[in-house]
């Protein structure tokens, strides 16, 4: 989906409100996974370097680029729903046109909130567990699960919401 179709199918009042809202969100979601992915691309470099060229054993970073590569991909969802980014089998929708293939999208896109609503609020619930319960991931390094918990309840809730955008905006 184009920023040209976004813009011109963008309402006013408070639904243009909350779809602007969640786009500007959307949007700095992505620079955070972006951020995300370029620390778990430049610890990776540090990992190779210090166990092959100094030869030291390395503690902490496999898992801190597993944490942080995995939460890049959940932050940046909802930018990839909001700019149709996402991977998508439309030929039965397409096929069918008009009426039928709103129905179908709208259809799949209230699924996809169901189900990202559903995530979030699990999600939610195991980072406070964690946080509360002081647990740790139980490896070498043993830093505190909930940091990385969190991009996963933050990711799917912003993905919910986008949902809900795109469906406002006639998309889905």
């Amino acid at each position: 989906m184009s920023t040209t179709t976004h813009t011109s199918a963008t309402r006013s009042g408070l639904m243009g409100g909350y779809i602007r809202a969640m786009d500007r969100l959307s949007r700095v979601s992505a620079y955070i996974a972006c951020a995300m992915f370029i620390a778990g691309v430049l610890v990776i470099c540090q990992m190779v370097f210090t166990r092959y060229v100094l030869g030291w054993s390395t503690s902490w970073q496999t898992e801190f680029t597993i944490f942080s590569v995995t939460g890049a991909m959940l932050m940046g969802s909802p930018y990839v729903l909001m700019t149709g980014g996402h991977v998508a089998i439309t030929i039965l929708p397409d096929a069918i046109g008009g009426l039928g293939r709103k129905v179908m999208l709208t259809l799949a896109s209230l699924f996809g909130f169901a189900f990202c609503a559903a995530l979030a609020y699990a999600s939610w619930v195991y980072v406070f567990e964690a946080l509360h319960g002081e647990w740790t991931t139980g490896s070498v390094w043993n830093p505190p699960l909930w940091p990385a918990l969190l991009p996963m309840a933050v990711g799917t809730t912003l993905l919910a919401f986008q949902y809900v955008a795109d469906m406002l905006r006639g998309e889905g």
